[in-house]
């Protein structure tokens, strides 16, 4: 069976340059696969509810992945992804979830890691196989052995690379560390996907990052820093009613807000997102 999603398999242009989404089809046994396990029985009801406005099919067709991959998903939070990842990875491929560890001396992230965990453990027909590895900006950022992925993804924590110092400035450090990472565990060839909240990219980082957000120019820069090249972006999450200049928690599905704002931000929607694919060069070594 795994051949056979190989030979299926259609290879996305990796052109140098290119800022729109690739045109290349999903192969037909790879979209049916994608759609059983977004459509499985496993899923938390209140994230289907989300599937509209994450739309989990066109952003994972949009980064090329397949069911025989090594994947790495970076801080699965309650597991959105990981409900579509799990199953769809399982019997070809390997699912690796980059997650702060149960043992973790910061106590919101132990308490995260401990439901995580739960979460797993209730149904191991589906999440089984996957496996763990310890993640936890800034203390712990392994991703994994060198050149051992074909895709790392992360979905809507790239903020969460931008840390304060102790003279209140904000710092790279943290996200570069992290795209260093990645371009090491990734194979060349080895794609990263990235879906994350997006603020103009005239706004300064210390303002953007208290909103939760990042500009587009500065992630797609930092990674290529790191190496990377960017392949597409996509529009796919895309919100231009969003204005981009309020805190990303503000709006659905989170609306912390008084109930005052609530109409007000319901009527904005979700926040704006920006979704890139970037490749590890098939030619590069590890930095």
């Amino acid at each position: 069976m795994k051949k056979s999603f190989l030979a299926l398999a259609v290879l996305l242009p990796l052109a140098a340059g290119l800022t729109k989404p690739a045109a290349a089809a999903t192969p037909p046994a790879v979209q049916d696969a994608l759609v059983k396990a977004i459509q499985g029985p496993q899923r938390t009801p209140a994230f289907v509810k989300r599937d509209r406005y994450r739309h989990p099919l066109k952003t994972l067709e949009f980064f090329g992945i397949r069911p025989d991959m090594r994947v790495v998903e970076v801080l699965p939070g309650a597991g959105w992804y990981t409900e579509i990842l799990a199953p769809f990875l399982r019997d070809h491929g390997t699912l690796i979830e980059a997650t702060p560890a149960a043992s973790s001396p910061n106590p919101f992230m132990r308490k995260g890691a401990i439901a995580y965990q739960r979460k797993l453990a209730s149904d191991p027909a589906v999440y089984g196989r996957i496996r763990l590895e310890p993640f936890e900006p800034p203390s712990y950022m392994a991703l994994g052995a060198p050149d051992s992925a074909n895709m790392i993804l992360t979905f809507l924590n790239m903020h969460d690379f931008m840390y304060e110092n102790v003279h209140g400035d904000v710092t790279d450090v943290i996200i570069d560390r992290f795209f260093r990472n990645a371009f090491q565990t990734l194979k060349p060839g080895g794609i990263l996907g990235v879906v994350a909240h997006r603020a103009p990219n005239s706004m300064p980082i210390t303002q953007s990052f208290k909103l939760a957000r990042l500009p587009q120019a500065f992630v797609i820069r930092q990674a290529e820093r790191a190496g990377f090249r960017l392949v597409a972006t996509s529009e796919i999450s895309a919100n231009p009613k969003d204005p981009r200049n309020i805190p990303v928690f503000n709006l659905p599905p989170m609306l912390m807000k008084g109930a005052k704002d609530r109409s007000k931000y319901e009527a904005i929607g979700p926040a704006d997102d920006m979704t890139l694919k970037f490749v590890k060069p098939a030619e590069a070594g590890n930095k």
